[in-house]
Protein backbone atom coordinates (compact mmCIF):
# COMPACT_ATOMS: atom_id res chain seq x y z
CA UNK A 1 0.00 0.00 0.00
CA UNK A 2 1.67 3.40 -1.53
CA UNK A 3 0.54 6.37 1.32
CA UNK A 4 2.69 8.76 0.39
CA UNK A 5 1.38 12.17 0.87
CA UNK A 6 2.96 13.10 -2.73
CA UNK A 7 1.22 10.38 -4.10
CA UNK A 8 -2.00 11.26 -2.18
CA UNK A 9 -2.39 14.71 -4.47
CA UNK A 10 -0.48 13.23 -7.56
CA UNK A 11 -2.66 14.83 -10.49
CA UNK A 12 -4.77 17.30 -8.67
CA UNK A 13 -6.14 19.35 -11.11
CA UNK A 14 -5.65 23.40 -9.77
CA UNK A 15 -5.93 24.88 -13.11
CA UNK A 16 -1.99 25.77 -12.65
CA UNK A 17 0.64 23.14 -13.12
CA UNK A 18 2.57 25.41 -10.58
CA UNK A 19 -0.24 25.05 -7.90
CA UNK A 20 -0.40 21.48 -8.36
CA UNK A 21 3.93 21.24 -7.73
CA UNK A 22 3.38 23.89 -4.89
CA UNK A 23 0.73 21.20 -3.31
CA UNK A 24 3.37 18.78 -3.31
CA UNK A 25 6.15 20.92 -1.25
CA UNK A 26 3.18 21.72 1.52
CA UNK A 27 1.82 18.69 1.83
CA UNK A 28 5.68 16.95 2.33
CA UNK A 29 6.74 19.86 4.80
CA UNK A 30 3.58 19.42 6.77
CA UNK A 31 3.66 15.72 6.99
CA UNK A 32 7.20 16.39 7.93
CA UNK A 33 6.73 18.30 10.83
CA UNK A 34 2.46 18.34 11.65
CA UNK A 35 3.05 19.94 14.82
CA UNK A 36 5.03 22.39 13.74
CA UNK A 37 3.41 26.14 12.43
CA UNK A 38 3.64 26.93 8.75
CA UNK A 39 6.01 29.27 9.09
CA UNK A 40 8.68 26.63 10.91
CA UNK A 41 7.71 24.02 8.57
CA UNK A 42 8.03 25.26 5.59
CA UNK A 43 12.20 25.66 4.32
CA UNK A 44 12.64 29.49 4.11
CA UNK A 45 11.04 32.46 3.52
CA UNK A 46 10.29 31.66 -0.24
CA UNK A 47 8.38 28.75 0.52
CA UNK A 48 6.70 30.15 3.06
CA UNK A 49 5.21 32.92 1.24
CA UNK A 50 4.55 30.46 -1.19
CA UNK A 51 2.47 28.41 0.64
CA UNK A 52 0.17 31.32 1.78
CA UNK A 53 -0.07 32.20 -1.54
CA UNK A 54 -1.01 28.73 -2.41
CA UNK A 55 -3.86 28.56 0.14
CA UNK A 56 -5.26 32.34 -0.71
CA UNK A 57 -5.48 31.54 -4.38
CA UNK A 58 -9.04 31.32 -5.77
CA UNK A 59 -8.42 28.45 -7.78
CA UNK A 60 -7.52 26.47 -4.56
CA UNK A 61 -10.67 24.84 -2.86
CA UNK A 62 -10.75 22.09 -0.55
CA UNK A 63 -12.63 19.69 -2.47
CA UNK A 64 -9.95 19.98 -5.14
CA UNK A 65 -6.97 19.29 -2.88
CA UNK A 66 -8.57 16.04 -1.72
CA UNK A 67 -9.58 15.01 -5.55
CA UNK A 68 -7.35 12.77 -6.15
CA UNK A 69 -7.46 11.37 -2.27
CA UNK A 70 -10.56 10.62 -2.62
CA UNK A 71 -10.04 8.54 -6.00
CA UNK A 72 -7.06 6.63 -4.43
CA UNK A 73 -9.56 5.84 -1.68
CA UNK A 74 -12.20 4.57 -3.75
CA UNK A 75 -9.45 1.92 -5.80
CA UNK A 76 -8.42 0.94 -1.67
CA UNK A 77 -11.79 0.16 -0.97
CA UNK A 78 -11.98 -1.95 -3.95
CA UNK A 79 -9.24 -4.13 -3.11
CA UNK A 80 -11.44 -5.34 0.30
CA UNK A 81 -14.44 -7.34 1.12
CA UNK A 82 -15.69 -5.36 3.26
CA UNK A 83 -15.35 -1.51 4.06
CA UNK A 84 -16.81 0.67 6.88
CA UNK A 85 -17.72 4.38 5.68
CA UNK A 86 -17.95 6.25 8.92
CA UNK A 87 -19.36 9.64 8.86
CA UNK A 88 -19.13 12.01 12.28
CA UNK A 89 -18.67 16.26 12.85
CA UNK A 90 -16.15 18.09 14.40
CA UNK A 91 -16.26 21.52 16.01
CA UNK A 92 -13.61 23.76 14.38
CA UNK A 93 -12.66 26.14 17.05
CA UNK A 94 -11.40 29.30 15.29
CA UNK A 95 -12.18 32.25 18.38
CA UNK A 96 -9.33 34.48 18.20
CA UNK A 97 -8.96 37.22 21.27
CA UNK A 98 -8.59 39.97 18.83
CA UNK A 99 -9.08 39.95 15.50
CA UNK A 100 -11.45 36.91 14.76
CA UNK A 101 -11.16 34.79 11.24
CA UNK A 102 -13.24 36.72 8.46
CA UNK A 103 -16.22 33.97 7.42
CA UNK A 104 -16.30 32.11 10.60
CA UNK A 105 -19.61 31.73 12.15
CA UNK A 106 -21.35 31.51 16.22
CA UNK A 107 -20.64 27.84 17.34
CA UNK A 108 -22.33 26.99 20.59
CA UNK A 109 -22.77 30.54 22.03
CA UNK A 110 -21.91 33.89 19.98
CA UNK A 111 -18.85 34.10 22.09
CA UNK A 112 -17.23 31.29 19.93
CA UNK A 113 -16.61 31.19 16.60
CA UNK A 114 -15.45 28.67 14.17
CA UNK A 115 -16.76 26.40 11.38
CA UNK A 116 -17.86 22.89 11.38
CA UNK A 117 -16.10 19.58 9.43
CA UNK A 118 -17.66 16.58 8.68
CA UNK A 119 -15.81 13.97 7.12
CA UNK A 120 -16.65 10.36 5.63
CA UNK A 121 -13.96 8.33 6.59
CA UNK A 122 -13.42 4.88 4.94
CA UNK A 123 -11.85 2.12 7.21
CA UNK A 124 -11.54 -1.86 7.40
CA UNK A 125 -12.95 -3.61 10.16
CA UNK A 126 -9.85 -3.99 11.91
CA UNK A 127 -9.68 -0.31 12.01
CA UNK A 128 -7.09 0.50 9.51
CA UNK A 129 -8.18 3.80 7.52
CA UNK A 130 -8.02 4.18 3.94
CA UNK A 131 -8.99 7.66 3.58
CA UNK A 132 -11.94 9.90 2.81
CA UNK A 133 -14.30 9.94 0.48
CA UNK A 134 -16.12 13.28 0.30
CA UNK A 135 -16.40 15.71 3.35
CA UNK A 136 -18.72 19.05 4.03
CA UNK A 137 -17.96 21.96 6.04
CA UNK A 138 -20.01 25.38 6.83
CA UNK A 139 -20.52 27.96 9.78
CA UNK A 140 -23.88 28.95 11.16
CA UNK A 141 -25.31 32.03 10.22
CA UNK A 142 -26.86 33.18 13.89
CA UNK A 143 -28.32 31.25 17.27
CA UNK A 144 -31.50 30.82 18.18
CA UNK A 145 -31.59 32.92 21.20
CA UNK A 146 -34.95 34.57 21.21
CA UNK A 147 -37.24 31.36 21.33
CA UNK A 148 -38.27 29.09 23.90
CA UNK A 149 -37.87 25.42 23.55
CA UNK A 150 -41.37 24.60 22.72
CA UNK A 151 -41.43 27.29 20.19
CA UNK A 152 -37.69 25.86 18.93
CA UNK A 153 -39.04 22.60 18.75
CA UNK A 154 -42.25 23.77 16.42
CA UNK A 155 -40.04 25.68 14.25
CA UNK A 156 -37.40 22.49 14.31
CA UNK A 157 -40.91 20.66 13.02
CA UNK A 158 -42.02 22.52 10.37
CA UNK A 159 -38.43 23.21 9.09
CA UNK A 160 -37.77 21.05 5.75
CA UNK A 161 -34.33 18.64 6.25
CA UNK A 162 -32.94 20.27 3.22
CA UNK A 163 -32.77 23.25 5.86
CA UNK A 164 -31.18 21.91 8.55
CA UNK A 165 -27.87 21.04 9.74
CA UNK A 166 -28.61 17.20 9.98
CA UNK A 167 -28.97 17.41 5.84
CA UNK A 168 -25.14 16.52 6.03
CA UNK A 169 -26.07 12.82 7.71
CA UNK A 170 -28.24 12.42 4.22
CA UNK A 171 -25.68 14.02 1.75
CA UNK A 172 -22.75 11.46 3.39
CA UNK A 173 -25.18 8.60 2.70
CA UNK A 174 -25.37 9.69 -0.58
CA UNK A 175 -21.97 10.10 -0.94
CA UNK A 176 -21.79 6.42 0.77
CA UNK A 177 -24.17 5.33 -1.82
CA UNK A 178 -21.55 6.49 -4.62
CA UNK A 179 -18.84 4.26 -3.30
CA UNK A 180 -21.00 1.74 -2.88
CA UNK A 181 -21.84 2.06 -6.30
CA UNK A 182 -18.24 1.98 -7.45
CA UNK A 183 -17.58 -1.26 -5.62
CA UNK A 184 -19.08 -3.75 -6.43
CA UNK A 185 -17.34 -6.11 -5.13
CA UNK A 186 -17.41 -4.60 -1.27
CA UNK A 187 -20.15 -4.74 1.10
CA UNK A 188 -19.87 -1.31 2.44
CA UNK A 189 -21.27 -0.21 5.25
CA UNK A 190 -22.57 3.16 6.80
CA UNK A 191 -21.81 3.71 10.12
CA UNK A 192 -22.56 6.66 12.39
CA UNK A 193 -23.33 7.81 15.65
CA UNK A 194 -26.80 8.52 17.90
CA UNK A 195 -26.30 12.11 16.14
CA UNK A 196 -27.62 11.01 13.14
CA UNK A 197 -30.06 9.32 14.06
CA UNK A 198 -33.20 10.86 11.32
CA UNK A 199 -35.81 8.65 10.53
CA UNK A 200 -34.96 10.50 6.50
CA UNK A 201 -31.45 8.67 6.58
CA UNK A 202 -33.15 5.25 7.52
CA UNK A 203 -35.70 6.43 4.12
CA UNK A 204 -32.89 7.06 2.01
CA UNK A 205 -32.58 4.58 -1.16
CA UNK A 206 -29.80 2.23 -0.40
CA UNK A 207 -29.61 0.16 -4.10
CA UNK A 208 -26.98 -0.15 -6.56
CA UNK A 209 -27.01 -1.38 -10.54
CA UNK A 210 -25.16 -4.13 -9.62
CA UNK A 211 -27.55 -5.36 -6.88
CA UNK A 212 -24.76 -5.41 -3.86
CA UNK A 213 -27.05 -2.29 -1.71
CA UNK A 214 -25.37 0.19 0.74
CA UNK A 215 -25.74 -1.32 4.39
CA UNK A 216 -26.55 1.09 7.33
CA UNK A 217 -25.50 0.84 10.98
CA UNK A 218 -26.65 3.69 13.50
CA UNK A 219 -26.62 4.12 16.95
CA UNK A 220 -30.20 4.73 17.93
CA UNK A 221 -31.04 7.73 20.46
CA UNK A 222 -35.28 7.51 20.07
CA UNK A 223 -37.28 4.79 21.26
CA UNK A 224 -38.92 5.15 17.70
CA UNK A 225 -42.31 3.59 17.12
CA UNK A 226 -43.04 0.45 15.41
CA UNK A 227 -46.35 -0.69 12.85
CA UNK A 228 -46.84 -2.86 16.16
CA UNK A 229 -49.51 -0.97 18.39
CA UNK A 230 -48.12 -0.26 21.35
CA UNK A 231 -44.28 -1.36 20.81
CA UNK A 232 -41.34 1.03 20.36
CA UNK A 233 -37.98 -0.22 19.10
CA UNK A 234 -37.11 -0.99 22.56
CA UNK A 235 -39.67 -3.01 23.56
CA UNK A 236 -39.48 -5.86 20.91
CA UNK A 237 -35.64 -5.97 20.94
CA UNK A 238 -36.00 -6.76 24.95
CA UNK A 239 -38.54 -9.26 24.44
CA UNK A 240 -35.93 -10.83 22.15
CA UNK A 241 -34.11 -14.10 22.85
CA UNK A 242 -30.33 -13.38 24.33
CA UNK A 243 -27.94 -14.48 21.29
CA UNK A 244 -24.90 -14.16 23.64
CA UNK A 245 -23.57 -12.45 26.65
CA UNK A 246 -20.02 -10.24 26.78
CA UNK A 247 -17.94 -8.40 28.67
CA UNK A 248 -16.69 -4.79 28.19
CA UNK A 249 -14.30 -2.63 29.39
CA UNK A 250 -16.27 0.43 30.64
CA UNK A 251 -13.71 3.76 30.68
CA UNK A 252 -13.94 6.63 33.00
CA UNK A 253 -15.60 9.31 32.46
CA UNK A 254 -16.11 13.18 33.98
CA UNK A 255 -18.48 15.21 32.79
CA UNK A 256 -17.29 18.80 31.33
CA UNK A 257 -19.48 20.65 33.65
CA UNK A 258 -20.98 20.06 36.99
CA UNK A 259 -24.71 20.72 35.65
CA UNK A 260 -24.35 18.07 32.91
CA UNK A 261 -28.13 16.42 32.40
CA UNK A 262 -27.06 14.26 29.93
CA UNK A 263 -27.21 10.62 31.19
CA UNK A 264 -24.31 9.76 28.38
CA UNK A 265 -21.89 12.36 29.32
CA UNK A 266 -22.07 12.70 33.51
CA UNK A 267 -19.78 11.11 35.37
CA UNK A 268 -18.96 7.26 35.71
CA UNK A 269 -16.18 5.49 37.12
CA UNK A 270 -13.89 2.93 35.35
CA UNK A 271 -15.89 -0.56 35.51
CA UNK A 272 -16.80 -3.94 34.19
CA UNK A 273 -19.74 -4.52 32.90
CA UNK A 274 -21.57 -7.46 31.86
CA UNK A 275 -23.99 -7.14 28.53
CA UNK A 276 -26.01 -9.21 26.96
CA UNK A 277 -26.78 -8.96 23.26
CA UNK A 278 -30.34 -9.54 21.75
CA UNK A 279 -31.45 -8.80 17.96
CA UNK A 280 -34.90 -8.70 16.00
CA UNK A 281 -36.59 -7.62 13.20
CA UNK A 282 -38.91 -5.12 12.89
CA UNK A 283 -40.75 -2.24 10.58
CA UNK A 284 -40.47 1.62 11.71
CA UNK A 285 -43.70 3.57 11.72
CA UNK A 286 -43.12 6.74 9.47
CA UNK A 287 -43.05 9.93 11.32
CA UNK A 288 -45.06 12.79 9.98
CA UNK A 289 -43.85 15.32 8.18
CA UNK A 290 -45.27 18.81 7.13
CA UNK A 291 -43.94 18.71 3.47
CA UNK A 292 -43.78 15.07 2.68
CA UNK A 293 -45.15 11.22 3.07
CA UNK A 294 -42.58 9.08 4.45
CA UNK A 295 -42.65 5.29 3.81
CA UNK A 296 -42.96 2.59 6.61
CA UNK A 297 -38.82 1.66 6.70
CA UNK A 298 -38.05 -2.38 7.57
CA UNK A 299 -34.67 -2.76 9.84
CA UNK A 300 -32.80 -4.54 12.21
CA UNK A 301 -32.35 -3.95 15.93
CA UNK A 302 -29.42 -5.00 17.41
CA UNK A 303 -29.33 -4.26 21.70
CA UNK A 304 -26.53 -4.16 23.99
CA UNK A 305 -27.44 -4.01 27.25
CA UNK A 306 -26.19 -3.80 30.68
CA UNK A 307 -29.08 -6.02 32.80
CA UNK A 308 -27.30 -5.31 36.57
CA UNK A 309 -25.59 -2.44 36.72
CA UNK A 310 -23.84 -1.39 39.73
CA UNK A 311 -25.70 0.87 42.30
CA UNK A 312 -26.23 4.60 41.44
CA UNK A 313 -25.12 4.36 37.64
CA UNK A 314 -26.60 4.27 34.38
CA UNK A 315 -26.51 0.86 32.46
CA UNK A 316 -24.53 0.38 29.86
CA UNK A 317 -27.02 0.52 26.24
CA UNK A 318 -25.97 0.42 22.43
CA UNK A 319 -29.01 0.01 20.46
CA UNK A 320 -28.35 -0.27 16.94
CA UNK A 321 -30.38 0.26 13.74
CA UNK A 322 -28.93 -1.61 10.75
CA UNK A 323 -29.93 -2.93 7.76
CA UNK A 324 -27.07 -5.83 7.94
CA UNK A 325 -28.37 -9.36 8.80
CA UNK A 326 -28.67 -10.73 11.94
CA UNK A 327 -29.80 -14.56 10.96
CA UNK A 328 -27.17 -15.39 12.99
CA UNK A 329 -24.71 -14.65 15.94
CA UNK A 330 -21.86 -14.53 14.18
CA UNK A 331 -23.76 -11.88 12.03
CA UNK A 332 -25.15 -9.99 14.90
CA UNK A 333 -21.03 -10.07 16.57
CA UNK A 334 -19.85 -9.01 13.16
CA UNK A 335 -22.23 -6.06 13.25
CA UNK A 336 -21.50 -4.94 16.94
CA UNK A 337 -17.95 -5.07 15.80
CA UNK A 338 -18.57 -3.00 13.02
CA UNK A 339 -19.74 -0.46 15.26
CA UNK A 340 -16.84 -0.21 17.48
CA UNK A 341 -14.71 0.54 14.67
CA UNK A 342 -16.26 4.39 14.21
CA UNK A 343 -14.04 5.11 17.76
CA UNK A 344 -11.71 5.19 15.02
CA UNK A 345 -13.25 9.00 13.81
CA UNK A 346 -12.80 10.18 17.36
CA UNK A 347 -9.23 9.45 17.25
CA UNK A 348 -8.62 10.67 14.04
CA UNK A 349 -10.18 13.89 15.26
CA UNK A 350 -8.03 14.41 18.30
CA UNK A 351 -5.33 13.41 15.45
CA UNK A 352 -6.38 16.29 13.93
CA UNK A 353 -6.65 18.84 16.15
CA UNK A 354 -3.70 18.12 19.04
CA UNK A 355 -1.26 16.87 16.00
CA UNK A 356 -1.73 18.95 13.15
CA UNK A 357 -3.11 21.71 15.78
CA UNK A 358 -5.89 23.09 13.12
CA UNK A 359 -7.55 25.31 15.18
CA UNK A 360 -3.91 27.04 16.24
CA UNK A 361 -3.35 28.19 12.21
CA UNK A 362 -3.25 32.11 12.04
CA UNK A 363 -5.41 32.87 8.95
CA UNK A 364 -7.33 36.02 8.17
CA UNK A 365 -9.80 34.42 6.20
CA UNK A 366 -12.05 31.07 6.49
CA UNK A 367 -11.70 29.65 3.11
CA UNK A 368 -8.05 29.70 3.10
CA UNK A 369 -7.97 27.91 6.76
CA UNK A 370 -10.23 25.11 4.84
CA UNK A 371 -7.50 24.88 2.05
CA UNK A 372 -5.08 24.40 4.97
CA UNK A 373 -7.44 22.07 6.97
CA UNK A 374 -7.18 20.13 3.95
CA UNK A 375 -3.89 19.35 3.82
CA UNK A 376 -3.80 18.40 7.26
CA UNK A 377 -6.76 15.94 7.00
CA UNK A 378 -4.17 13.91 4.78
CA UNK A 379 -1.58 14.19 7.09
CA UNK A 380 -3.75 13.17 10.14
CA UNK A 381 -4.99 10.84 8.48
CA UNK A 382 -1.18 9.20 7.36
CA UNK A 383 -0.22 9.34 10.61
CA UNK A 384 -2.93 7.24 12.10
CA UNK A 385 -2.37 4.53 9.21
CA UNK A 386 1.04 3.88 9.92
CA UNK A 387 -0.37 3.41 13.47
CA UNK A 388 -2.91 1.40 12.79
CA UNK A 389 -1.02 -0.70 10.29
CA UNK A 390 1.96 -1.30 12.86
CA UNK A 391 -0.99 -3.63 14.98
CA UNK A 392 -2.43 -4.43 12.14
CA UNK A 393 0.54 -5.89 9.98
CA UNK A 394 3.60 -6.08 12.59
CA UNK A 395 5.82 -8.45 10.19
CA UNK A 396 5.33 -6.24 7.26
CA UNK A 397 9.10 -5.39 5.76
CA UNK A 398 9.16 -1.45 7.19
CA UNK A 399 10.61 -0.50 3.80
CA UNK A 400 7.24 -0.83 2.41
CA UNK A 401 6.49 2.45 4.23
CA UNK A 402 10.12 4.50 5.01
CA UNK A 403 12.58 5.18 3.11
CA UNK A 404 16.24 3.49 3.78
CA UNK A 405 17.59 6.49 5.45
CA UNK A 406 14.31 7.21 7.86
CA UNK A 407 14.18 3.76 9.49
CA UNK A 408 18.25 3.39 9.61
CA UNK A 409 18.40 7.14 11.31
CA UNK A 410 16.03 5.98 13.68
CA UNK A 411 17.60 2.55 14.64
CA UNK A 412 21.15 4.34 15.00
CA UNK A 413 19.64 6.62 17.18
CA UNK A 414 17.07 4.56 19.43
CA UNK A 415 19.50 1.26 19.54
CA UNK A 416 22.70 3.25 18.97
CA UNK A 417 24.86 0.91 16.70
CA UNK A 418 24.70 0.08 13.07
CA UNK A 419 21.48 -0.59 11.13
CA UNK A 420 20.86 -3.91 10.28
CA UNK A 421 21.67 -5.50 6.69
CA UNK A 422 17.89 -6.95 6.66
CA UNK A 423 14.94 -3.96 7.08
CA UNK A 424 13.51 -4.38 10.27
CA UNK A 425 9.44 -5.56 10.92
CA UNK A 426 7.19 -2.46 10.73
CA UNK A 427 5.97 -2.91 13.81
CA UNK A 428 9.47 -2.70 15.48
CA UNK A 429 10.63 0.83 13.80
CA UNK A 430 7.23 2.30 14.38
CA UNK A 431 7.24 1.25 18.42
CA UNK A 432 11.20 3.17 17.85
CA UNK A 433 9.71 6.11 15.92
CA UNK A 434 7.13 6.50 18.74
CA UNK A 435 9.45 6.21 21.40
CA UNK A 436 11.04 9.45 20.18
CA UNK A 437 8.10 11.10 20.89
CA UNK A 438 7.74 9.65 24.27
CA UNK A 439 6.41 6.15 24.24
CA UNK A 440 7.60 3.92 26.57
CA UNK A 441 7.77 -0.19 24.78
CA UNK A 442 6.23 -2.32 26.43
CA UNK A 443 5.34 -6.05 25.80
CA UNK A 444 1.27 -5.49 26.13
CA UNK A 445 0.81 -2.06 24.90
CA UNK A 446 0.89 -0.40 20.98
CA UNK A 447 2.02 3.47 20.46
CA UNK A 448 -0.76 5.44 20.00
CA UNK A 449 -1.00 8.61 17.54
CA UNK A 450 -0.06 11.46 19.75
CA UNK A 451 3.48 9.85 20.40
CA UNK A 452 3.84 8.98 16.78
CA UNK A 453 3.13 12.23 15.51
CA UNK A 454 5.89 13.86 17.88
CA UNK A 455 8.10 10.57 16.73
CA UNK A 456 7.67 11.12 13.03
CA UNK A 457 8.62 14.50 13.06
CA UNK A 458 12.25 13.60 14.88
CA UNK A 459 12.20 10.94 12.46
CA UNK A 460 12.55 13.09 9.41
CA UNK A 461 15.24 15.33 11.20
CA UNK A 462 17.19 12.54 11.75
CA UNK A 463 16.71 11.40 8.08
CA UNK A 464 17.78 14.22 6.89
CA UNK A 465 21.02 14.34 8.55
CA UNK A 466 21.29 10.67 7.11
CA UNK A 467 20.77 11.62 4.00
CA UNK A 468 23.35 15.28 4.33
CA UNK A 469 25.99 13.51 5.80
CA UNK A 470 25.60 10.02 5.50
CA UNK A 471 26.02 7.29 7.96
CA UNK A 472 29.07 7.52 10.38
CA UNK A 473 31.94 5.78 10.12
CA UNK A 474 33.00 3.76 12.62
CA UNK A 475 36.34 3.29 13.54
CA UNK A 476 37.12 0.23 16.22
Amino acid sequence: MDVSLEQEVAGVQLGDKRLTDRLAVIVDRSGSHPHLSIPAAMQGRNELEAAYRFFANKKVTPDAILSTHYDRTKQRIAEHPVCLLVQDTTEVDLTRPNQQVQGAGPMSSDSQSGAFLHPLMAFLPDGIPLGFVWHKSWTRDKIETDLTPPEKKKKRNATPIEDKESIRWIEGHRAALQVAEACPETQCVLVCDSESDIYELFAEPRQTSHGRPLEILVRACQERATTQPGQSIIDLARAAPCRYTATVNVSSRQAMTKVETRKRRADRPARVAEVEVRACSVTLRAPWRADRKLPDVCVNIILVEETSPPAGQEPIQWMLVTTLPIDTDEQVRAAVEYYCVRWGIEVYFRTLKSGCRIEERQFEFLERELNAIAVYMLVAWRVMLLCRLGRACPDLDCEVLFEPSEWKAVYMIVKRGDPPPTPPRLNEIIRMIASLGGYVPRTNTEPGTQTLWIGLQRMHDFANCYDSFGPPRRTH
